[in-house]
Parts: structure tokens; C-alpha cells; sequence
């Protein structure tokens, strides 16, 4: 095959073990003392018996080694004392330092990047105001990974000029995971996914059906209270299909932040019940409506430690977030990844629901995907083991460009290209019979070894703009020009 010119650029970001965010800190609250009082309530007594002469001494010393490291450090260890208040004795006052103090007690700081930093994606920034022409801006996001290997989304931006030279923004000062909070739950949407879940029953019915058609977490809560008053739920089955619903209800949140804070503070932390071990390898695209609107969605797989889960998020401004279960029967596995627009009035996206092979979805509905089509097997040496998507396809006039991985011997990861009609996605024009980019020398060693993936790349003027994980031990940028790589695909057509 012909050789394609890709530069690698002399940007290199490796894991930041500063970046710190303050994560709450509830030691064992399942385990109880020898006088059956919880570790929470046990701590928190010894706290509470601390003289008020201590109590400003050991909160400034917090102060003087934390407060500079975290933004609105008072709001957060506020927060961090509410989650705990509870246990504090009805008629005992809590002074305003000791409430700091406990909360400073029930604190700990996460390092969100000390195990890995890999897996990034590129879209145009929303706000292009202010730039010179020829430039663009971005913003890239990226998979961290702190201590016991739980992944979280962050993100870092920049600005390409007219001679596709990058420039990255210094991250901010602080890591932030922002405050969340409970949407508005769709009844039908919600039904539908307790049905995917194994809960299509009589006890999800009573629950549901007095509902109106969107409500609330507290109306969700109020219905279970009185059903449970009721002793409908004295069965097995009820146990399960509560326990379901508030995993399902979990699963669906708005997280926002300060629009004073810079976008590469900003870290979307795990949240939901499944996503304990992380939220791994988020793909984001600037998809445009047919009447030109614009909005950010991203596709991740939320991780449990046992099962996936596929995740949407959706965003207008990088400053929201609303995150979203994705539905259907065939919303499964890793590697989810939307086209940008609309393809024949329908949603269309990329997906490995078997774990190995590259399938075709379309939906009417961008959370509800139950129409697929297999587009892509393993065929090539490089790529025997499965295949899969670096990103959502890109549009050009020669048809979507995907950028693939394979894995190959010795769990090689390597990327390379296919081309797909730009009306009927479903039919393939055209197949790099070898990979783009393989791990070099340098690149082959970290936490994974010998693995090179993207999971989103951008194009501008003339080049595709290509960021990449390597071997989940940091993050490279390498840039080729997009008619080159498009002359050499067409080089290798599909019968």
C-alpha cells in the first residue's frame, strides 16, 4: 500500500497526579461498631467532642493545605457536612467552623489522572467568536484514570491555525466535578427501559401508570412510599424491580458548572450506579439538525465492575450536561459512535453489539436504537481479533470517512480508514487493506502496552486533525491531509 504522510505532532499529555478533585469520604458506613452505632455516626460523635478551643486551630490548618487547591473549598466542605448531618442529634448546635471541620473530616482528595490519560476526542468549540481568520477553536476530551482504575471525562482545548498548527490552552487550576441534579423522567422512555432491564411487571405497572407523563425523582419516591405503606411490595420480585427502578432513575442525571470556570476544570465524575468503575472512552460529535441547530452529544460506556452500560451525554455549551441511558435492543457494548446529521430523516450510528464486528444502527429517536445491519468484519491480519470504531464518521465529498481499530497478534492495537456512502451509509466504497498508524517505539509502552486509539477526530481546512490515546499511557496529536488519505482509500474500492 502506498504510504500516507501523517506528522506527529510534538504535543504530548501525560497523566497529572495534581489534578485533584474532592470527592466525599464516608468510611464504611455499612460496618458498625461494638455499640451498633455506624462508622459515619461513630466518627462524626468524636468530632462533635472535640473542644471549641481545637476546632479553629485543625480548620485553618485544612484550610492553609487545601483551600488553595480546590475552587469554592468553604462551599464544598458545606456540601460534604449536609451529606452527614443527618446523624448530628436533634438540639445539638453546630458552630459554623465545626460544621466546616466535619465536613473537612468527610473529604478526600481523588487524583483523577494518576493511573492513566488516554482516549480523546475532538469537536470545534461552540464560541469561534474573537478568532483570527483561518483559526479554529477545540475542545478535546479525555479519559482519566485514578485510583482503582475508575475513569472519569475531562477535557482540554485549544486553538488550530490557518497552517494547522496547534495551540493548547493551559488546563485550568482546578479539577471540578460540578453539582448535579434529577431531570424530568419521560414515563414512556422510562417503562420502556425497566422493560430492556427485565422489569416489564405488574409491580412496575402500579408503580408507574398513576404517573403523570413526566415526573419527578420525588414523585418517583413519593409513589414507592405509598405503594410500600400498601405492602404491595411483600414478594421477591417487588425487591428486584425496586431495586431496578432506582438504579434506572440513578442512571439519568444533569450535571453543571460555575460558566466562570474554564472548560478543561470541569470533570464529569462518576454519578450513576453503574458507572462505579467508570465512564470510559467518550465520543463526542457536533451534530447539526436539519434546520442548522446544533448540539453536542457523546456516547460512553458506563462500567460497573461487572456489566456495560451505554451512555448518552448531551450538551449545547460544555457548561450542562445532561447524561441519559441509551435504549433498544441493540444499545449494547462498547464503542457506540453518532453520525453527525440526520441520514434519510434518521439518527444513524456505528456499534459493535457483538463485541467484534462493526454494525450499522439507525433510529428515529437519538436513545432508542433497535434497527441494525452488519457493515464490517475482522478480514485484514491486522485486525483478526474484532474491529471497531476511532470516533464518529466524518463527512467529506468523497463520502464518511471512519476511522477503525484493529486488534491484531499480541493484542496489538492499530488504526486504519474505510468509506462509506454518504446516502446509504450501509454500503462501504471503500477499504485501507492497512492500518494508517501503528504503535511506534515510543508509543508502545504504559498502562495497556501496544495500543494506539481515538475515539473522535476533526478536520480543518485541508487536514484531519487525529488526537490518540497511546497504550492508555498518554495522549499524541498526529495530523495528515485529508485529500491525500481520501486519493488512497479510493485507491482501494469495494467490489
Amino acid at each position: 500500500m502506498q504510504q500516507l504522510a501523517i506528522t506527529r505532532t510534538t504535543h504530548r499529555f501525560l497523566p497529572d497526579p495534581r489534578r485533584v478533585i474532592a470527592k466525599p469520604h464516608l468510611p464504611g458506613e455499612e460496618v458498625y461498631s461494638s455499640d451498633g452505632k455506624s462508622r459515619v455516626k461513630a466518627v462524626l460523635e468524636r468530632i462533635l467532642a472535640i473542644p471549641d478551643s481545637e476546632v479553629a486551630a485543625v480548620l485553618a490548618d485544612v484550610l492553609s493545605n487545601f483551600a488553595h487547591r480546590h475552587r469554592d473549598f468553604t462551599q464544598v466542605l458545606h456540601h460534604h457536612f449536609q451529606m452527614v448531618a443527618h446523624h448530628v442529634e436533634q438540639g445539638v448546635t453546630v458552630s459554623e467552623e465545626r460544621r466546616l471541620l466535619i465536613g473537612a473530616y468527610f473529604t478526600h482528595e481523588y487524583s483523577i489522572e494518576a493511573a492513566a490519560l488516554f482516549n480523546p476526542s475532538m469537536v470545534p468549540a461552540p464560541d469561534q467568536s474573537g478568532l483570527a481568520p483561518g483559526h479554529q477553536r477545540f475542545i478535546m476530551s479525555v479519559r482519566a484514570v485514578g485510583e482503582g482504575h475508575v475513569s472519569s471525562i475531562g477535557f482540554r482545548t485549544g486553538v488550530i491555525d490557518e497552517q494547522c498548527n496547534l495551540t493548547f490552552e493551559t488546563a485550568g487550576s482546578y479539577a471540578i466535578t460540578g453539582h448535579r441534579k434529577r431531570p424530568l423522567y419521560d414515563k414512556h422512555l422510562f417503562g420502556h427501559k425497566l422493560g430492556e432491564l427485565g422489569a416489564d411487571n405488574r409491580i412496575t405497572s402500579q408503580v408507574l401508570d398513576p404517573l403523570p407523563e413526566r415526573f419527578t425523582f420525588d414523585e418517583l419516591e413519593r409513589r414507592l412510599t405509598l405503594l410500600h405503606e400498601q405492602r404491595i411490595f411483600d414478594e421477591v420480585i417487588a425487591f428486584e424491580t425496586i431495586k431496578l427502578i432506582h438504579l434506572l432513575a440513578s442512571s439519568n442525571y444533569l450535571v453543571a458548572y460555575p460558566r466562570e470556570s474554564s472548560v478543561s476544570e470541569r470533570v464529569i465524575f462518576p454519578a450513576g450506579p453503574k458507572e462505579t468503575q467508570g465512564m470510559e472512552d467518550a465520543r463526542f460529535v457536533r451534530f447539526v439538525h436539519d434546520d442548522g441547530s446544533v448540539v453536542y452529544y457523546a456516547t460512553y460506556t458506563a462500567f460497573d465492575g461487572l456489566e456495560v452500560l451505554p451512555q448518552l451525554i448531551e450538551t449545547a455549551d460544555f457548561v450542562s450536561f445532561h447524561v441519559a441511558t441509551l435504549n433498544g435492543a441493540h444499545a449494547l457494548n462498547k464503542g457506540m459512535a453518532l453520525f453527525p446529521r440526520l441520514i434519510g430523516g434518521q439518527y444513524v450510528m456505528l456499534g459493535r453489539s457483538d463485541r467484534e464486528n462493526t454494525y450499522l444502527l439507525r433510529s428515529d429517536n437519538v436513545r432508542f436504537w433497535n434497527e441494525t445491519q452488519l457493515l464490517q468484519t475482522p478480514q485484514r491480519a491486522w485486525e483478526l481479533v474484532h474491529i471497531g470504531n476511532c470516533g464518529s464518521p466524518i463527512e467529506t465529498d468523497a463520502g464518511w470517512l471512519v476511522l477503525t481499530h484493529g486488534v491484531g497478534p499480541m493484542r496489538r492495537y492499530a488504526i486504519g480508514a474505510i468509506l462509506l456512502d454518504l446516502e446509504d451509509p450501509s454500503r462501504t466504497i471503500a477499504h485501507l487493506p492497512e492500518p494508517l498508524m501503528v504503535p511506534e517505539p515510543d508509543e508502545r509502552e504504559g498502562y495497556v502496552p501496544n495500543v494506539l486509539y481515538s475515539c473522535g477526530s476533526m478536520v480543518h481546512r485541508d487536514h484531519l486533525i487525529l488526537p490518540y490515546g497511546f497504550s492508555d499511557g498518554g495522549i499524541k496529536i498526529a495530523l495528515t491531509r485529508l485529500p491525500d488519505l481520501l486519493d488512497l482509500l479510493l485507491e482501494h474500492r469495494c467490489d
